[in-house]
Order: structure tokens, then sequence, then C-alpha cells
């Protein structure tokens, strides 16, 4: 007997409950804690937020914990790769006596006076809090401020992206932008009837059952590029009677958006920065394009 598919991606599409997410909420308000509590690191300016799937609503049962971003922002790392011209000099910016590794020690200090020196793990790129019966798994990153300059303002003044650089203890710096990736998913979702976070959800539960299956296409497929695929499917996928049918017309529209690079090369992630098929991903548009062949014949669509 076939499965009713417009049933379980009614199912799989459900958010997270809300004992889960009180969890979440408890992890992100004890490392706001600790933060806030430091002698040194409460002198500086800081944000902590939560960032990734639980942030943007999109998370699954794999997916269940939570991803914090600690984010000096009094310190800086500036980039002028789409501001010609443009230097530290013109601006009058000056290296900073408060260092990265200071800063992220002083973030390791924090979390072990909070936590105990027992729960927590520095990794090479974060902090791992272990889990208890009051919050959940936490995956704390000590980040910088990361400022890409692009244009001047009217007024004078040098507009910037401002994102969140992690510096890892080996490896190069990484830089993503966990605000503009929430704000523009959930102008998409407003924009989709609301359905554009319910079909992430399902999709990423269908990858998680197909890899379980041994399908192979489905192992390099990362939760965030399914998240970034079904944002750049048009609006018009969305709003359909039936779920399936919304899964239906976003598979089509991506499989024959990457059957070649013309047609998916202006793609971007969900931060609307980053073009979501270069070189530097750790994925591939023919992977991209496999796996949602896969998951179109998995769901027996015709």
């Amino acid at each position: 007997m076939s499965r009713d598919w417009d049933t379980v991606l009614r199912s799989w599409s459900s958010p997270s409950s809300d004992t889960e997410d009180q969890k979440c909420k408890n992890a992100e308000r004890m490392v706001k804690d600790a933060i806030s509590n430091d002698d040194i690191l409460s002198k500086h300016r800081i944000e902590v937020f939560a960032q990734g799937s639980y942030r943007n609503n999109t998370n699954v049962r794999l997916e269940s914990d939570v991803d914090i971003c600690v984010r000096l922002m009094d310190t800086f790392s500036p980039n002028y790769i789409h501001a010609n011209g443009l230097t530290n000099e013109l601006l009058g910016f000056i290296d900073s006596t408060y260092t990265y590794p200071r800063f992220k020690n002083d973030v390791e200090r924090a979390l072990k006076n909070k936590f105990g020196i027992e729960s927590v793990r520095r990794g090479n790129k974060a902090f791992d809090i272990h889990a208890n019966s009051y919050r959940v798994d936490a995956d704390v990153v000590a980040c910088l401020e990361h400022r890409l300059y692009t244009l001047q303002k009217s007024n004078g003044e040098y507009f910037y992206h401002s994102g969140a650089e992690l510096r890892p203890d080996n490896g190069m710096p990484i830089v993503n932008w966990p605000h503009q990736h929430y704000e523009n998913g959930v102008s998409k979702n407003n924009a989709t009837g609301y359905r554009f976070k319910y079909l992430v959800r399902g999709l990423k539960r269908l990858r998680n059952e197909m890899v379980e299956n041994g399908i192979e296409s489905a192992k390099p497929i990362s939760s965030y590029l399914i998240e970034c695929l079904v944002w750049n499917s048009s609006n018009d996928s969305f709003g359909h009677t039936d779920y399936l049918d919304d899964a239906k017309s976003i598979l089509a529209h991506t499989y024959n958006a990457t059957i070649t690079e013309a047609s998916s090369k202006e793609w971007l992630e969900v931060n609307k920065i980053k073009y979501l098929f270069h070189v530097t991903q750790p994925w591939t548009l023919d992977q991209a394009h496999e796996f949602m062949g896969s998951a179109w014949n998995y769901i027996g669509l015709n």
C-alpha cells in the first residue's frame, strides 16, 4: 500500500514541540547570563543570539540542539573587496588591543563558570555545552562582527553588511550572515502564505529518511542547502491545497533549474549575500540536482 505523502509531509512540516522550544530558550538564556555576568565580557559591547535552524524555525528532530552566537561588536573585521579604494586608514580604524584569541578565551571562562567545567567542551570552532533535562545541547561560537563594505551613502558614510566572523583554533575564518538570513526567511515565509518554513521542515525530514534508507544522493545534502533551495523556489510554487503539490512544484522547479549552471548561477543563499553555487561551497550543483531527482522518485511523483 502506497503512503499518503500529503499526510506525511503535513506531519513532517510541524515545528518543534513547546517542550523542545522551551529547552532551546533555556540554553540561550543561560548563555546570555554567562556573558553578562562575566567581569571582563560585561565591559564590552556583545550580542548574544540564537542562529541557525532553531532561530529560523526550520529545525527538525535531528537538529534538536541550538546554535548560539556570541558576537563582539566593539572589535570588528572589515572587508573592502566590494569597496574599491577603501582602507582602514581612510576610515580612521586602528587595531584593537582586545584580540580575538583573548575574547574566545574569555568566552570559554565565562561558560565554564556558568555551566561547570565538565559541561563545556572546547572544539576547534565552537564550545559544546552538554544537554540536561532543563536545556538542549548548545553549540556556542565566539565571533567578531564582520563588516562587508559596499558603497558610499549620500551623507558621506559607507554602507556595510554586518556579519559574524568565526575564527577556528585551526583553519581559516568563516563568515556567516545570521541576521540577514533570518530577515529574508521571514519575508519569504510571509510571501508564501507561511508555507516556506513548513516545506523546508518537510523536505529536511524527507532527506533524513532517504539517508536512513541508504539513498546515496541524499547523504551530501545539508539541511542548510535544502533551506536555500526551497528559498530559491518561486513563490507560486507554494500555496496549493495539498502540501504534496507544493513539494512537487518545489522539486520540479529546483530540479529543472539545476540541470545546467546557467539557470541557477545567480541563486543566492537565504542571506542574499553569498552565491549558492560557488567553488567555495561544500556542495555542488550536480549534487543538488541529483538529490531533487531522487526525492521526486522517492515519493513516487510522475
